[in-house]
């Protein structure tokens, strides 16, 4: 993996993005351990069970500029979701990459994201053929998730809103829009749409995305290339 991170640095041509949802986070006036940032410390509830709503955050960042966009859902961590997230990524940031030929996708084997998940196959070569674009992923293995960068940003995330008392969607947004990476803040959006979970797509259906889904030979499970035509 690491020679083809690297081959992807070096190539003028391709982008390497980091991929990732972070654990699902609960809306409440919770304690979350930790200082509080004010004067006087709020008074959190004793229990963990009187939470509002769940978010889902998931992670995008661009291994070049080190920009981290962060998107939370409030439904479920489907592949629709997840490339939802990719597209809109795409639209605000293609007019910075105009001689592309290529995204590579550092992830995980996540169950919304498995490279046999056949809404998550359907939706990305939906989305090659939409942009144009040859699409590399680069799975880690079980255990090796800490190794993808975007990891990194979720941890110092945590660090930051650690002892804040995150009892509104404005609040974590507003937590998550003041924290740094390398010193660049992040940009935060949220997703409103609903999804719906167990989608799969018949194998009748399948066959005409399976053409465009390349697997290599050496590393089929986690090496998987994407072309547009």
């Amino acid at each position: 993996m690491f020679r083809e991170n690297q081959a992807s640095d070096e190539n003028p041509k391709s982008l390497r993005l980091s991929i990732d949802s972070k654990a699902k986070v609960k809306i409440g006036n919770l304690s979350r351990g930790g200082k509080a940032r004010t004067l006087k410390p709020k008074e959190a509830d004793d229990h963990d069970t009187q939470w509002q709503t769940i978010l889902v955050p998931f992670g995008i960042l661009n291994t070049h500029s080190d920009q981290l966009s962060i998107y939370f859902g409030h439904s479920a961590e489907t592949s629709d979701f997840i490339v939802d997230c990719l597209t809109a990524w795409w639209n605000e940031n293609q007019h910075d990459y105009h001689d592309l030929d290529e995204l590579l996708i550092d992830l995980d084997g996540g169950a919304a994201i498995r490279s046999d998940r056949t809404q998550f196959i359907k939706r990305m070569v939906e989305l090659s053929q939409a942009i144009g674009l040859k699409i590399r992923l680069i799975y880690y293995p079980p255990y090796h998730s800490k190794y993808n960068p975007i990891e990194r940003c979720w941890a110092a995330l945590e660090n930051y809103w650690n002892g804040a008392i995150l009892d509104s969607v404005e609040a974590a947004l507003h937590w998550t829009a003041n924290m740094t990476w390398k010193g660049i803040t992040p940009i935060v959006h949220w997703v409103e749409t609903t999804y719906e979970k167990g989608i799969k797509v018949l194998s009748q259906e399948l066959e005409q995305y399976q053409l465009f889904w390349q697997r290599s030979e050496t590393l089929p499970k986690w090496d998987i290339t994407i072309v547009p035509v």
